[in-house]
């Protein structure tokens, strides 16, 4: 008798761990349905991305929204290991990351503005750019971003375990990076496909004048924000 319950035992172990299975894929579908939100709101991460697909097409497009993707993935790790808990309660550190992204965007708005006053030429050449330029831009707009540590400090907790493995971690924050980088990358080069009319001189200038306000805008809200 004691063998027959220890073999049925076994035989509900396999259903106990297709249970435990499919609840750890709907959290991570959950996940990735959150992060998906998040990257989809307009802020600078988005104008930084339009603004690059649009001038100067596609490749610098996806080099910003590599970028991008880099902070995400340091921000989630970071609220992983605890960082992103110390820069959220401790008023300096936050304040500091604040008002750099503040005065990097109003850096980004500036230079926007002024491109927009500047007469250039109908057609595809623009002013040279970098793959690196575009990389460092979108790196710089999440990683002093304190609204993205908020944002991952209060979401990783609730799809972790109780004491999590450096797996655990590791998959959600390259499942964070996976959807931050098919996002943008899809509106890169959504954007790029359009690049021929972005190309006439007005509607450069117009890109540039819109662009530059939107990131001026925004540092001035991130400077305010408490």
């Amino acid at each position: 008798m004691p063998s027959d319950r220890g073999a049925a035992g076994r035989r509900t172990s396999p259903v106990r761990s297709y249970g435990v299975i499919m609840t750890t894929v709907t959290q991570l579908v959950a996940f990735c349905g959150v992060v998906s939100l998040g990257a989809m709101s307009p802020g600078p991460d988005f104008a930084v991305v339009v603004r690059r697909s649009a001038l100067r097409g596609r490749t610098e497009g996806m080099a910003a929204a590599a970028g991008i993707a880099t902070g995400v993935f340091l921000w989630a790790v970071a609220a992983a290991a605890g960082v992103a808990a110390l820069v959220a309660t401790v008023p300096v550190v936050l304040t500091t990351i604040r008002y750099a992204g503040a005065a990097y965007l109003a850096y980004l708005g500036i230079r926007a503005l002024l491109a927009a006053f500047r007469p250039a030429p109908d057609g595809l050449a623009v002013a040279p750019g970098t793959t690196g330029g575009a990389f460092r831009d979108g790196l710089l707009c999440n990683a002093l971003n304190p609204k993205a540590a908020v944002f991952f400090l209060a979401l990783l907790p609730q799809f972790l375990p109780a004491h999590p493995t450096a797996v655990d971690t590791l998959t959600l924050s390259l499942l964070a990076v996976a959807v931050t980088l098919v996002w943008f990358f899809t509106v890169a080069n959504l954007v790029a496909a359009f690049r021929r009319l972005f190309a006439r001189s007005r509607v450069r200038r117009t890109i540039d004048g819109l662009s530059g306000a939107a990131l001026l805008g925004l540092g001035a809200r991130l400077a305010l924000a408490r």
